[in-house]
């Protein structure tokens, strides 16, 4: 999942001070065994998924390994005024991988530095690049060891550094937490150019400040994560709702239940009660072959409908009746709208991957690199209701041109010493507005629906908080990080007194906050 809630549509650099440095001075400074490219071959680096801003770098470093990188920041800081941004697949929505007249270091050059598979104590676990897609970590892990990462986000061209300085997270992280909770260590290059490695009993406050620390407490070179055997297959289901409260009593239910007692996966989106080829009827079949039946919709059926999305897995040496009974058995606990069910079986990979394949659609159609003004939130429980009555019943009954995600989380399977603001309870949702400006409204009205819905949210003193945050002022990351702030900022106090780390929009940036 990516963000945000936007302050403007046009990044003011006009005046902004810029740098003192030059490329060919840097160059010889830094000494790379990697490359340093400049003019045009930066584009690629001026720009991000988001297709909001486009932000000129001095320079494009294309490190080898960790010790180019280190060199890297250590001639920045030499720099008056020259920022360090880590890019890797470059799916950042507000610029967080850019920076103005600094230096991009492109992550992805890194990938195949690490990839090791360790048995711990009995325990499988995998050290891979920080500039590695998780996509190839899990095509990897299968293909080789029959092993896989236990928690993922949707789509996995993202590399592993750039989720892990956020959370990552997707329907498995109500059982085993999101991606930040499952790894246990880390190779780090701080703002001061110090290659550390970092664990819960090695440097644990860089290790707990850096997951989840949106990139200001160093640069992730490399990760431990944590393996499980692989299943062959999964059944995946969607099924719909005309109620909010059936759905999220059924989603609570699911999550909250004991290893296998429950899904393996639990998702959801809300849909419109009409037939919009992109929002609509049609978004919610698995199978081409049957499309969806709205006359089955009860008369008492909304502007919008809900789908719960589940997915088991399975071996190919289970019986076919014994995956019947499991999946049955669960289904008949939930309350949908009977003859509203699309199911489909599919290998493991392939279901991980199923968003390479809408990436490619969406490419084949031009849309993929129109602007994305995501908006991500994760929602308390006892505000969830009030969010659906306004939000998805009335600022977004129409559609956005792209996913609405909801689907609740575990709290207590996230690790409360990392960076990651939460909201209070125990039970809270993710929700994701994802549209694609091409086949929705325009940039402008998406920015400043984003805007309302935070702004309502706010005002309303909702318990949330903005997933992958972007803020442009103090009192807006004061807001958002809470009790947290003061660990928060005497951390980066303790990795990084210079501050020229960039990808977290310049949180500590002295000119900004001090």
């Amino acid at each position: 999942m990516r963000i945000a809630y936007l302050d403007r549509t046009v990044h003011e650099t006009d005046g902004e001070p810029k740098p003192n440095g030059d490329v060919s001075a840097i160059s010889k400074s830094i000494d790379l065994q990697g490359s340093v490219e400049t003019g045009d071959k930066t584009t690629i680096a001026s720009k991000d998924f988001g297709g909001l801003y486009s932000i000129k770098p001095l320079a494009l470093i294309k490190p080898a390994g960790s010790d180019d990188i280190s060199r890297a920041i250590k001639a920045a800081s030499r720099i008056p005024r020259m920022t360090v941004a880590a890019r890797g697949n470059g799916h950042s929505i507000n610029g967080q991988a850019m920076t103005n007249g600094g230096l991009v270091i492109d992550m992805r050059s890194t990938e195949e530095n690490h990839f090791r598979l360790l048995n711990i104590n009995g325990s499988f676990f995998i050290d891979v690049s920080g500039g590695a897609l998780w996509e190839n970590v899990l095509t990897r892990c299968v293909s080789r060891f029959g092993l896989a990462p236990r928690s993922w986000t949707d789509y996995l061209s993202l590399t592993v550094g750039g989720t892990l300085s956020n959370a990552g997270v997707s329907g498995q992280a109500f059982r085993y937490g999101p991606q930040i909770s499952n790894v246990t260590e880390l190779e780090i290059v701080t703002g001061k150019g110090d290659i550390t490695v970092c664990s819960e009993t090695r440097n644990p406050e860089l290790f707990f400040g850096s997951l989840g620390g949106l990139g200001q407490f160093g640069i992730i070179t490399r990760a431990r994560v944590k393996l499980q055997p692989a299943p062959d297959m999964v059944r995946w289901i969607r099924v719909v709702y005309t109620e909010f409260d059936e759905f999220t009593r059924d989603a609570e239910f699911l999550v909250s239940r004991d290893d296998g007692e429950s899904f393996d996966y639990v998702e959801g989106f809300v849909f419109c009660n009409n037939d919009d080829p992109v929002n609509g009827w049609p978004a919610v079949p698995l199978d081409p072959v049957h499309g969806f039946n709205p006359g089955i919709i009860p008369q008492t059926g909304a502007s919008v409908l809900y789908c719960l999305e589940v997915a088991f897995h399975y071996q190919k040496v289970d019986h076919p009746s014994t995956v019947d009974k499991a999946v049955a058995g669960l289904l008949k606990r939930l309350r949908f709208v009977e003859g509203l069910k699309s199911q489909v079986d599919l290998s493991y990979v392939e279901f991980l991957l199923r968003v390479k394949r809408a990436e490619e659609q969406a490419k084949a159609n031009g849309i993929w690199d129109a602007p994305h003004p995501w908006l991500n939130l994760f929602i308390s429980k006892s505000n969830i209701v009030d969010f659906d009555q306004t939000v998805f019943k009335k600022m977004v009954k129409d559609g956005i041109g792209g996913p609405m995600l909801i689907y609740p989380l575990m709290r207590s399977k996230w690790d409360n010493r990392t960076s990651v603001a939460l909201p209070d309870s125990e039970i809270f949702y993710l929700v994701a507005l994802l549209p694609f400006v091409s086949r929705g409204p325009s940039v402008e009205e998406s920015v400043a629906q984003n805007r309302e819905i935070v702004e309502w949210c706010i005002k309303e003193g909702l318990d949330f908080k903005l997933y992958l945050p972007h803020y442009q002022s103090k009192e807006g990351w004061k807001r958002h990080f809470g009790d947290q702030w003061t660990r928060f900022v005497e951390r980066k106090a303790s990795f990084d007194p210079m501050a020229i780390l960039a990808p977290g929009q310049n949180i500590f940036k002295r000119t900004h906050l001090s």
